[in-house]
């Protein structure tokens, strides 16, 4: 009896495992993390190609950085609204050929590029070169557009439906989506740089395009599984609606009365048949004038929307330097940090990260959906205090005299090479300039000398962005959730689609906002103004809690009201 129950419980372990192994939930996230994968490795790798095909310049990485920005700033309630005109399959399987097509033909080129340099740049008074750059950045373009509406009708739309009614299984799908893109940040550069690293950039741009055809022809067979295993997916309020138009306007002829028939055929059409009518082809005027129409459009049903705030605060966390990108390394490496310590730092981000999903789905279980956006808000702006701090701790370069344009290399001159150690040193020796003046104003002797300056500025700094991590992603996928909760399906891919715009326009206020300050000087300016704009973005989401909660709002035990309940009418007329 006993081996028996034993077999019978290995048997439903085995079962049961089996089953999550081909559920429709486990499918889709083996489908985001090879996507995720093939992601991570070309944005690293294209922006490392551009640098090392112009020179070691960063002209071309700026070019494509704007492009993308721009592209998606500009065409993001466009392919929203795509997305949400087309049945589902055929938005994720179109979008996902575009993506990966156009990474393969854009890495083919760049190999041939890296191949033929020397003779493309002859040809033609390196006109034929250019016009490869160009081609290169526009299809890099494409691949980045295609990327956006995956993720849009992925995870904005398809974890909704595959999720069903119950919001804690969306909770869960949501935060294991984060943690997958927590590794595959850290995980995929590190593969595809070993890659480029001991090999060469040609075998790096073959072993990207070889993923993407292996990465597309598995994705397309995941997503079709998925799409097989939820019936619902099938079914799109959208495509509802203009059905019920189409039937409204294609009158069945039985039901038509005979003499209105004749009558119509004689040439005599009376006022309530002609509303009848089935509707004129659109004009050329008014098909060139409908990306315009769509664009207001979509940003005039975000504003309308119930969770308009909570999006928006959301938005305004990317108006920061406090995170890990080219900006915040850069800085580092001025303050003589070493890449094997900013390897270690990010390893930490992607765990505290990890930790922020974690903390999301328990807080939500005990607080409510809300409830998890304002603890988590306060959690990171708590964080963030340690940035603001190391503004004005020994070792912050901070001075404000000096000028945002002035030429900054002068002050590392002779200076001591950055340290290679994987350790971080207690101090790190800055070269000083000394200007004097003679009786020559023309003349100025520079005297150089080492100066120990304490670590502790640019380790409170590190500390703080690390640690609001944790607020961080929690945050982020609370207002993930929200908009996922509380936007009619019909126009889920535009909400989200201008909420992506609305992120890479601040995304692209924080570059512009380095370029007009760019030395390390002004960077603790910079962290100031950062901290601000994150502040910001967390008053909006409390003023949007405060209309949802009202006096409940710090009653972390009461039950929540839901958006969508409070504002079904507003939802429902936009």
């Amino acid at each position: 009896m006993t081996r028996a129950e034993e077999q019978g419980r290995r048997g439903g372990c085995c079962g049961s495992v089996a089953k999550y192994l081909t559920s429709a939930k486990f499918l889709l996230y083996l489908s985001h993390s090879l996507s995720t994968w093939g992601d991570r490795m070309w944005h690293f790798a294209v922006s490392v190609f551009l640098v090392e095909l112009y020179g070691n310049s960063l002209l071309l990485t700026a070019v494509y950085g704007l492009v993308v920005a721009g592209s998606v700033l500009v065409l993001g309630a466009i392919i929203g609204d795509w997305v949400d005109k087309n049945a589902r399959l055929k938005v994720a399987q179109t979008s996902l050929v575009v993506q990966n097509v156009s990474v393969i033909v854009c890495g083919i080129i760049l190999m041939m590029v890296f191949l033929h340099k020397n003779e493309l740049l002859t040809m033609y008074h390196g006109w034929v070169l250019t016009s490869c750059y160009i081609m290169i950045i526009t299809i890099a373009n494409i691949a980045n557009l295609a990327s956006t509406a995956t993720a849009i009708t992925i995870q904005r739309d398809w974890i909704v439906v595959v999720a069903g009614e119950d919001r804690s299984k969306l909770a869960d799908m949501n935060a294991t989506i984060r943690r997958i893109d927590q590794l595959t940040n850290i995980l995929a550069p590190m593969a595809v740089g070993q890659i480029m690293t001991f090999g060469s950039p040609v075998i790096g741009c073959g072993f990207i395009s070889g993923w993407n055809l292996m990465s597309m022809c598995m994705e397309y067979f995941l997503l079709w599984k998925v799409y097989q295993k939820t019936p619902a997916l099938a079914v799109k309020a959208a495509l509802k609606v203009e059905e019920a138009e189409l039937k409204q306007l294609n009158v069945p002829k039985d039901t038509e009365p005979k003499p209105v028939e004749g009558t119509h055929l004689m040439g005599e059409k009376e006022p309530n048949i002609q509303e009848l009518a089935p509707k004129q082809e659109p004009t050329c005027a008014s098909q060139i004038t409908e990306p315009f129409r769509t664009f207001r459009d979509g940003w005039v049903s975000y504003y309308n929307q119930p969770v308009f705030l909570a999006g928006m605060g959301l938005a305004f966390l990317y108006m920061t330097v406090l995170g890990f990108d080219c900006i915040t390394t850069g800085y580092a490496y001025t303050q003589g940090l070493s890449g094997a310590v900013l390897s270690i730092l990010m390893g930490a981000s992607a765990i505290t990260g990890i930790m922020g999903t974690v903390a999301f789905t328990w807080l939500r279980r005990r607080c409510g959906l809300v409830r998890t956006g304002l603890i988590s808000g306060w959690a990171q702006l708590s964080c963030l205090i340690l940035c603001v701090i190391s503004v004005f701790m020994p070792g912050s370069p901070l001075d404000l005299s000096v000028s945002p344009f002035e030429d900054i290399r002068s002050r590392f001159v002779q200076g001591e090479p950055m340290s290679t150690t994987t350790g971080i040193p207690d101090t790190i020796f800055t070269p000083e300039v000394h200007t004097s003046n003679g009786s020559d104003a023309g003349h100025a002797v520079l005297e150089m000398s080492t100066k120990p300056v304490p670590i502790i500025s640019v380790s409170l700094l590190f500390a703080g962005v690390i640690a609001a991590r944790i607020g961080l992603w929690a945050f982020d996928l609370t207002v993930t959730q929200l908009l996922q909760e509380n936007v009619i399906e019909s126009e889920r891919g535009i909400i989200n689609g201008v909420q992506n715009s609305m992120n890479y326009l601040l995304d692209l206020l924080h570059f512009i906002m380095v370029i007009l300050a760019p030395n390390p000087e002004a960077f603790g300016l910079l962290v100031l103004i950062s901290v601000s704009f994150v502040a910001m973005g967390h008053v909006m989401y409390f003023r949007f809690a405060h209309k949802t909660l009202g006096n409940q709002l710090f009653v972390c035990g009461s039950p929540e009201k839901e958006v969508s309940d409070e504002n079904q009418t507003n939802t429902s007329s936009v």
